[in-house]
């Protein structure tokens, strides 16, 4: 299995902004062979920031990179554009193979 996550560094105050992005946006993961899981993380408040984590899991690491090429991964992407302020930087990725 194989873990990809990215972490989203959020401005005070703009939580639910983005987590609104989230609910409303049509993923299309259903439909992508080798997908198995995906939940969205909050750490704790910070005052500069609130870290988010989206976290999914992968039969391996090639389903997960064939998604990054696919058509399902443009369409769930193409609306993805969140109103201005809310992201404190691009997102950091973080990829994990599962070995225990």
């Amino acid at each position: 299995m194989y873990i990809a996550m990215n972490r989203f560094r959020i401005a005070p105050g703009r939580e639910e902004d983005f987590l609104n992005v989230w609910r409303n946006r049509d993923s299309h993961l259903d439909e992508v062979p080798g997908f198995k899981q995906f939940q969205m993380l909050q750490g704790e408040k910070q005052d500069d920031h609130t870290v988010f984590i989206s976290h999914s899991v992968w039969e391996s690491e090639e389903a997960f990179r064939a998604w990054t090429q696919s058509e399902a991964f443009r369409k769930a992407h193409a609306n993805a554009k969140a109103p201005e302020g809310i992201y404190l930087g691009p997102p950091k990725f973080e990829g994990y193979h599962v070995v225990l």
